[in-house]
């Protein structure tokens, strides 16, 4: 009977790669068409391989925790001619013991369609595993640092497919505390014995985004927020909103009355947004993911809500689609869930802010009204922003801004 690959898919335009998470199948399985059989991990989200023809699992390649490219042959399937002829796959004749696949029948030999996995002998690519591009490792704190990486160093660090950030405390014994290759080869030795893990595809995505987000000069500001208003609002509807949504609706409209704040510099120039899409910051599994909403100037709390809270789940279950994370122009953080009284979120490289909330905590405000201390829940909120686009004071008349919408929630 004709055999089919079981391929890595294409999950997204920007990846490259994906991890497999766990086998959902093994040989002698019989799958269905359409049928997930294996679930793979990006640095955005955990999707599922499913296969378009009904027929046998004879061959299981890939193996759970290897990252594989896209176009690497995962497994095989016998199925009938039907299916074949139903689904256009393409047809393998034979599998090696070494999981290459050698020849595929009905084809010619230049058919564009089988490049993604033809090797130029006219077999097939097995399986391509691929190390993560972005690596780190701890470092102790020293006097001196890698300020200046000499060319030698370089391309020493470039083979080990590090950053300078993963070298930047190193104490340096060259001239001027330069730090040596000697220097990096004895750090290397004192930490191979240290407790260690691999770093998940999402931690990595998390690193590089964050190395990148701090080229630029960020600074940020705060002030204290009555949560008084908001949280009665929030107990009279149904369903509730989260409150970094308040903050996410505020934010949005106050970007829309000044545009400018969340421009981004390109050379000479300052590029302002064409539309208001806000994300917000989902703590999941060893990371971050930022869903956004799209046009939050233009939709209403209540209009918003149902959306906000599909998107949470929908993060937290690693099951975001692909668009649901481009092209925000600003994120919300709500840090207070962990407790916490202030932060100073970073954030992405392609954004120029990121508006943060802590933990609400009950103090004595003095109240004109009754000439007396009466009690509130406050909170902070905090800004970010890059100083090359925003100034202190701009930024602390938009966080200012942002309060005063807060304090009128029945109109966000």
């Amino acid at each position: 009977m004709p055999k089919v690959p079981i391929l890595m898919p294409q999950l997204g335009e920007s990846i490259a790669e994906a991890t497999i998470i766990r086998l959902q199948v093994a040989i002698g399985d019989t799958v269905s068409p359409d049928q997930e059989v294996i679930e793979v991990e990006t640095n955005k989200a955990t999707m599922g391989v499913t296969t378009l023809c009904a027929g046998l699992v004879t061959e299981v390649i890939a193996k759970e925790g290897v990252s594989y490219a896209v176009g690497s042959v995962l497994g095989v399937l016998e199925v009938t001619q039907e299916e074949v002829d139903r689904t256009g796959e393409q047809i393998l004749d034979e599998l090696s013991s070494d999981g290459n696949v050698k020849a595929v029948t009905g084809q010619e030999e230049d058919d564009d369609e089988n490049l993604h996995f033809k090797t130029q002998d006219g077999g097939y690519h097995e399986p391509v595993t691929v190390e993560p591009n972005v690596k780190g490792l701890p470092v102790p704190t020293g006097k001196g640092g890698a300020h200046y990486i000499s060319p030698r160093m370089r391309a020493r660090m470039t083979e080990l497919g590090l950053r300078a950030a993963d070298v930047s405390a190193i104490s340096g014994s060259g001239a001027g505390g330069r730090v040596t290759v000697e220097d990096l080869e004895q750090f290397l030795e004192h930490i191979s014995a240290w407790p260690h893990t691999k770093a998940s595809p999402m931690r990595l995505a998390v690193a590089d985004a964050m190395r990148r987000s701090w080229t630029r000069p960020l600074a940020t500001v705060a002030r204290p927020l009555v949560m008084d208003k908001i949280l009665d609002h929030r107990r009279s509807q149904d369903p509730k909103p989260g409150p970094a949504l308040y903050l996410l609706r505020a934010l949005a409209l106050a970007l829309a009355e000044n545009p400018t704040t969340a421009g981004y510099l390109i050379g000479e120039s300052v590029v302002h947004p064409r539309a208001f899409d806000i994300g917000v910051a989902v703590q999941v599994d060893d990371g971050v993911l930022v869903p956004v909403i799209r046009n939050a100037d233009s939709k209403t709390v209540k209009e918003l809500v149902e959306e906000y809270n599909h998107l949470v789940d929908q993060a937290r279950a690693r099951k975001l689609p692909e668009d649901a994370t481009k092209h925000g122009i600003a994120t919300v953080t709500n840090f207070g869930t962990f407790g916490l009284t202030w932060g100073t979120p970073i954030p992405l490289p392609n954004e120029t802010l990121i508006l943060g909330l802590s933990a609400g905590v009950k103090r004595p405000v003095w109240s004109d009204e009754t000439g007396t201390f009466i009690p509130v829940t406050e909170a902070e909120i905090d800004l970010t922003f890059d100083h090359r686009v925003v100034d202190g004071g701009g930024a602390g008349m938009l966080l200012n801004r942002i309060s005063e919408l807060l304090q009128e929630p029945e109109a966000l």
